[in-house]
């Protein structure tokens, strides 16, 4: 299924279309404030594991995010962290990053096999944030590489079509993505540390 989505001007009953297939096991590809993800919802055991098949990895060695609504999403996830921390993910939610945090037993154990952290997201684009809120709970997400060239992203969603409809279930088109992946930073340490920087400059 493709579905074209103006983030601009969200059309409610598409994003129950996008909801109906992440209750349904499906996977799906969607924008972000950063590159195209292909991502499913967390509680999808059949679904993490199609999408740990496409990146060749093990679902608890794989870097998935949880692409959150908000802060308090996050917490629901999350072991407490420092309240520097947390001014920290405030100052700079949403918007381009990952930050690294210890998970709580509330993350799925499909992730927690020899893993005691997550990478979490709040993305600053209204179409993930939507899906989210209607599905009740946050969604796995990887970025959308360029199988040809894995430093490069998938920016067409045209491409993007051509390359995973028999792979994906449901593909949006929101226009041309970006080209740069968020910043990632681990926090799980004494001092936060960039781990990877990308479109996000943390202040």
């Amino acid at each position: 299924m493709f579905l074209q989505i103006n983030p601009s001007n969200i059309d409610h009953r598409l994003i129950k279309e996008v909801v109906a297939v992440l209750k349904n096991n499906g996977v799906i590809i969607f924008p972000t404030d950063t590159v195209y993800a292909i991502g499913c919802n967390i509680y999808s055991n059949k679904a993490i594991e199609k999408i740990s098949r496409i990146k060749n990895v093990r679902p608890e060695k794989a870097n998935f995010s949880f692409i959150c609504s908000d802060l308090s999403n996050i917490s629901d996830f999350t072991k407490p962290f420092e309240r520097s921390v947390y001014k920290m993910l405030n100052r700079s939610l949403p918007g381009p990053f990952t930050f690294i945090l210890n998970a709580n037993s509330a993350v799925p154990a499909i992730f927690k096999n020899n893993k005691k952290t997550i990478g979490i997201r709040v993305p600053d684009h209204a179409i993930p944030i939507s899906i989210i809120k209607e599905l009740g709970n946050p969604i796995m997400s990887a970025s959308l590489h360029n199988e040809d060239q894995i430093v490069d992203y998938l920016t067409d969603p045209a491409e993007i079509f051509e390359k995973f409809e028999n792979i994906a279930d449901l593909i949006i088109d929101a226009g041309y993505g970006g080209n740069e992946p968020s910043t990632i930073v681990d926090c799980t340490s004494t001092h936060p540390v960039i781990v990877r920087q990308g479109a996000g400059t943390l202040d």
